[in-house]
């Protein structure tokens, strides 16, 4: 066709084709349309830890490579060795993708249930770290020059991971044989320093029995999971079985077992450190520069305690340090078992306990004061369950405070029970700091709910005469019996306040007791109780004695009054005890719970104590809550807790 005779329209199609074709240019057209920010946010952040797929910042990578994004969305090792080989990209964007390529890696090695991983894993999570170690330090800019950026946080979440699995994978390889101190590790191709130099492991431990991730663990009961984002793998050390609730499959050769499963018995020490402690790791790679970073096959992996170390030094970055301060704690609860066992104990029944136990909510800390949890009848440390989560996850209050909850048989008297709790905590006290130096041995502060408010108060009471006095009172004793009987309950009724302690709170405790625990139902209860074996065999002269001395207002001979008879509010001891002078110089305060707010306050209860047994004169302060006696797990009762602690870490300063 003769272009010249065409119709005008054909030819400016012509001239049109042949300028595209001379220009090599496509008819590809581009769009655009609308996202809901959902998408958005989806798109902008999804990777392959949150979608399974790998970030839009990492196709976009492959895709200025020259790399097919589509191919690599299956882990291949093609992949990582075509953008490794690739120089003339910006090193940060490179590294930042290859991390994400080594994780997805490193995921499809997922080994079956109850096989470990392979090295070809290890290696992977390994790769991860130090391509996340060159994004985050050996970049042109630094960590904090990317601190709002998306990307960062992402690399950071690889690091933390990779960090993570290897650790754990190398403690399940070498946890019975982990080899002479400083030796190094040789796995996977790679040289492996491991440092415990930034923890303190409980007394009498070389290891732990596992190491737990913190983000595998889901818990119920607890209101809060408190953490500190940053650097290094959240974990949680499980060590020695716990030595009062840990259940244990007794040896067949075992004579003194019955049943299929038994209980430990008792350490001979009554206080132990907390069980499962929470630990970060870190991943350090020697290199002065990026080049060297990428041909090292060294790394050193570092294990911090992160009550103690806030933050971490990353080749000369300081940088926050990761934390989870709910898991370990969390963790033991959930295992202890200790909500049976306080029932099996009220009940004399068998596998309860006999004595105090103090439970050390992490390693012994000489700077940290101690905030010392006593709970109430039938009940055991799971009755602080949120509270010390919360005290734990203030940051202020973590970092003044370690926490002591002492865990006691509530069947006890409870002359004898302060007794034990003191001795407890007093020797805790001495094993870790004899000359009584430390800021630990110096302004306790004790809670105390319920029952146990009853004997928090008597630890900052002076005793006098008065409480032998009443003990004694209408009882007929012959002198040679009464020496006897003086000289071994003494130590249990005469006492003076304990000059640790600065300050008490009493959270729903009955000072002047309780009327239910002397009605029917309470009297019928009381009698369900039994005193531990250990108190009878240990007592059975006294005890004998006292019994047969006392009469009941019907003539019949009396019994031990167990710890519900002392809480009734016609209990010559505790009635004895609510007189008692407090130390000068300890503040008081209470956290009253009032069942119903139309009961005028001074004849209200909370179901089982009444305000005018919970009320206290010579209180700092007094907080009222609408709630049931269970009260310090409410929020507002938390929440006054907290203030004053925080109170109290103000007056201390001001000192």
């Amino acid at each position: 066709m003769n272009l010249q005779n065409a119709p005008r329209w054909i030819r400016s199609a012509a001239t049109l084709l042949f300028v595209l074709a001379l220009a090599g240019c496509s008819l590809a057209m581009v769009d655009v349309k609308s996202i809901p920010p959902g998408a958005y946010i989806s798109v902008k952040r999804g990777d392959i830890l949150t979608t399974g797929e790998l970030s839009a910042a990492t196709r976009e990578m492959l895709r200025v490579a020259g790399l097919d994004d589509r191919a690599c969305a299956d882990p291949q090792a093609g992949c990582l060795q075509a953008l490794a080989a690739v120089h003339d990209v910006d090193d940060e964007r490179r590294t930042a993708a290859l991390t994400e390529l080594w994780v997805q890696r490193a995921l499809s090695f997922a080994p079956g249930r109850d096989v470990p991983p392979s090295d070809a894993q290890l290696d992977a999570w390994l790769e991860a770290a130090r391509h996340a170690y060159a994004y985050l330090f050996f970049s042109a800019r630094t960590p904090g020059e990317r601190a709002f950026e998306d990307r960062q946080t992402q690399v950071r979440d690889y690091y933390n991971l990779a960090t993570q699995e290897a650790a754990t994978t190398l403690f399940a390889r070498h946890a019975g044989a982990p080899g002479a101190e400083g030796e190094a590790l040789q796995q996977a191709g790679w040289t492996i320093h491991t440092t415990l130099d930034g923890i303190r492991l409980p007394e009498g431990v070389d290891l732990p029995e596992e190491l737990i991730p913190a983000a595998s663990l889901q818990f119920a009961g607890l209101r809060s999971v408190y953490r500190r984002d940053g650097f290094g793998a959240e974990l949680v050390a499980v060590m020695q079985p716990d030595p009062v609730t840990t259940v244990v499959v007794p040896d067949a050769t075992d004579e003194a077992s019955h049943g299929p499963h038994r209980r430990q018995r008792p350490a001979r020490r009554a206080y132990s450190e907390m069980p499962s402690p929470a630990l970060t790791v870190l991943l350090r790679f020697p290199a002065n520069d990026l080049a060297q970073l990428m041909a090292t096959r060294d790394v050193a992996l570092s294990v911090h305690d992160p009550y103690v170390d806030s933050v971490a030094q990353m080749h000369g970055q300081q940088v926050p340090l990761a934390a989870n301060f709910t898991a370990g704690y969390g963790l033991w609860l959930a295992r202890s078992g200790f909500a049976t066992q306080s029932l099996r104990t009220l009940f004399g029944r068998d596998h309860g306990i006999d004595r105090p136990h103090l439970y050390m909510m992490q390693p012994y800390d000489p700077d940290r004061r101690i905030l010392l949890m006593l709970h109430g009848l039938a009940s055991s440390p799971e009755a602080w369950v949120n509270v010390a989560n919360e005290v734990l996850g203030d940051e202020t209050l973590r970092r003044h405070f370690q926490i002591w909850q002492v865990y006691y048989p509530t069947n006890m008297p409870i002359a004898l029970n302060h007794a034990q709790i003191r001795r407890t905590v007093d020797d805790a006290l001495t094993h870790f700091d004899p000359d009584r130096r430390a800021r630990a041995s110096q302004e306790m502060v004790v809670v105390g709910h319920s029952m146990g408010g009853v004997i928090a108060r008597l630890m900052v009471s002076s005793s006098g005469d008065a409480l032998w006095d009443a003990v004694m009172a209408d009882r007929r004793i012959a002198p040679g019996d009464l020496r006897r009987v003086q000289r071994r309950l003494s130590p249990f009724l005469r006492f003076e306040p304990m000059p640790q302690i600065e300050r008490a709170v009493f959270i729903a405790a009955p000072h002047r007791g309780t009327d239910i625990a002397g009605g029917r139902v309470g009297r019928w209860i009381s009698r369900l109780v039994r005193l531990p074996l250990t108190l009878l065999e240990n007592f059975d002269d006294v005890l004998q004695t006292l019994a047969g001395s006392a009469q009941t207002p019907d003539g019949r001979t009396g019994r031990i009054p167990n710890s519900i008879d002392n809480l009734s509010a016609s209990d010559p001891f505790v009635r004895a005890a609510a007189d008692l002078p407090r130390a000068p110089g300890v503040t008081l305060h209470t956290i009253i719970a009032r069942r119903d707010p139309a009961v005028p306050l001074a004849q209200s209860n909370d179901g089982l104590v009444p305000y005018a047994s919970a009320h206290l004169d010579d209180a700092a302060s007094e907080k009222v809550i609408v709630s049931g006696h269970s009260v310090q797990e409410t929020a507002p009762a938390i929440l006054e807790l907290r203030r004053i602690l925080h109170e109290d870490v103000a007056a201390q300063a001001a000192d």
